[in-house]
């Protein structure tokens, strides 16, 4: 039996205090559209720039939005809609003309194309209204919120959807927003993003999507499987039961995100369906990727994931989790260019960016974060300078003592290859090496009484092929960082007897001469 989201939200408001603490301070700038930011699938199919190179008007009612869309010469004329204050029934009416299609109860994106609806100034928030995209193309929608919008009870907008898409849509960005209901299905509400009836193109990013039953769905049926090409990247999603997304037939990527208190089920791949799912971080959360509730497979390829505290239930005839282990079931092609935070760091870099409100602020891709343009002409360089995150590599060469050669250290790991041996790793030789007796494995380095470590130095030999790794705290089973490749890494300064260095992917044979740590 479903559990009402709408009970937990009071623990939830006490764990966004907390993530709120930990945020990186960035300053509050008016928005403006950042159509070269667009990232993902959206890039694909001739690319999204909304209403870039058109006329910007300004607004602060829904009428008002419609109106902008309906004086417009043509369905396809660019506009750029600067939107601010809340949007609610009170002040959104249909507005007719030959370049729109409206309705009174939603802010109603039909038949159009070429646009660009961002929060500008103190924000704008669409306050129980949702956004419907239905027969266009070519859309943004930046910097704002929608929250509460019901399916059942009073008052009803979109079909219960905080921002939905049907019925030939194709290149959507929807980037820095926040989506959030008061409950689950019994509450009134629906999916916060959802996708059906032959939408392609489409990228959410930088969003938080929370407190809701469903965080969004891509196909309405197992038969309504037309709907592919979808990225979903550096997304909070909390306190959400189940649809993170839910994955009917065609391809989505999912990659950065941070999950935390997914309650029934997470990313549901099924009717043939493929993910792509890269180091994102899993937290305090159960069934996270699978197929459920169906027997009809869906499918996906894992790599540098976290999973922190996730339980998993057991296989049935329709309840197929993927882990705990989450080998990956098939292999996806993504045809654009993009680079991956360390999962280790996603929970700190999407508390940093994720939102409406956040200065348009993105990752650099090496868990560091920098804020977006700003309409300001007079706003110098240092007004919005780039803030970093703790990285989890470091090109340097470690300086100071290598504990692995302490008296007293040893070495240890899940396998060896013939002719290697834990101990080559801390012989202070470069000559000589360990490799797991596979592609993957794990060598730690163990002391007899505690130290304090936070970095350390993984010295490949020639033709070694580390793929993905964790370094976890061998003593609790901690992860403290993750990444790819050998080489220098830090973390937070960690008290133990024992780290592990964990190798969940390679090309080929990895080979580790020297397991260096150090204290700082």
């Amino acid at each position: 039996m479903r559990r009402s989201v709408a009970l937990r939200l009071s623990a939830v408001a006490g764990v966004a205090g907390l993530a709120g603490a930990i945020a990186l301070g960035l300053p509050q700038h008016e928005a403006s559209a950042a159509t070269g930011g667009v990232t993902g699938f959206a890039t694909q199919n001739g690319g999204t720039t909304g209403g870039a190179g058109g006329v910007t008007v300004k607004a602060t009612t829904g009428t008002q939005i419609h109106n902008a869309l309906c004086t417009r010469a043509a369905a396809n004329t660019p506009i750029i809609i600067q939107v601010e204050g809340t949007i609610n029934h009170g002040n959104t009416t249909k507005v007719s003309g030959d370049s729109c299609n409206t309705a009174a109860d939603k802010i109603e994106l039909k038949e159009i194309s070429n646009v660009t609806i961002i929060g500008v100034g103190a924000g704008a928030t669409f306050d129980q209204l949702g956004i419907h995209i239905r027969d266009s193309s070519n859309i943004i929608v930046q910097n704002v919120t929608v929250k509460n919008v019901k399916k059942s009870g009073s008052p009803t907008s979109n079909g219960g959807d905080a921002i939905g898409m049907e019925s030939t849509v194709r290149n959507i960005w929807v980037d820095h927003v926040t989506l959030e209901a008061s409950g689950g299905e019994s509450e009134g509400f629906d999916g916060l993003f959802d996708m059906k009836d032959d939408v392609e193109y489409v990228t959410l990013s930088y969003a938080i999507l929370r407190n809701s039953g469903r965080g969004g769905l891509i196909g309405s049926s197992e038969t309504d499987t037309g709907n592919s090409n979808i990225t979903f990247h550096h997304n909070k999603y909390e306190n959400i039961d189940s649809r993170t997304p839910l994955l009917r037939g065609g391809v989505a990527h999912i990659y950065n995100n941070h999950y935390y208190s997914l309650n029934e089920s997470g990313i549901n791949s099924r009717a043939g369906a493929k993910a792509k799912v890269d180091n994102n971080y899993f937290q305090n959360s159960k069934d996270v990727l699978g197929t459920f509730y169906t027997s009809e497979a869906g499918y996906w390829q894992t790599s540098g994931n976290i999973l922190d505290n996730v339980t998993w239930s057991a296989a049935g005839s329709e309840n197929n989790p993927a882990g705990p282990a989450m080998a990956s079931t098939t292999t996806v092609s993504i045809p654009y260019s993009y680079t991956l935070d360390a999962a280790s760091c996603v929970p700190s870099v999407v508390a940093a960016t994720a939102g409406a409100g956040k200065g348009l602020a993105v990752s650099t891709g090496s868990c560091s974060v920098t804020t977006g343009p700003t309409t300001s002409p007079s706003a110098s360089a240092s007004a919005s300078p780039s803030t970093s995150v703790s990285p989890s590599t470091s090109p340097s060469t470690p300086t100071g003592t290598n504990l692995s050669l302490a008296s007293g250290a040893g070495a240890d790991g899940s396998s060896k290859a013939s002719g290697t041996s834990y101990g080559n790793v801390r012989d202070g030789s470069l000559t000589t090496i360990w490799s797991p007796s596979g592609a993957t494995g794990d060598i730690s380095i163990k002391w007899g009484s505690a130290v304090t470590v936070s970095k350390i130095n993984i010295r490949e030999a020639s033709g070694s092929s580390i793929g993905n790794f964790q370094i976890l705290n061998g003593a609790t089973g901690a992860v403290l960082a993750s990444g790819t490749g050998g080489g220098v890494k830090t973390f937070t300064a960690t008290s133990t007897t024992k780290i592990t260095f964990k190798i969940t992917s390679s090309s080929g044979t990895p080979k580790i001469a020297e397991f260096e740590t150090y204290a700082s």
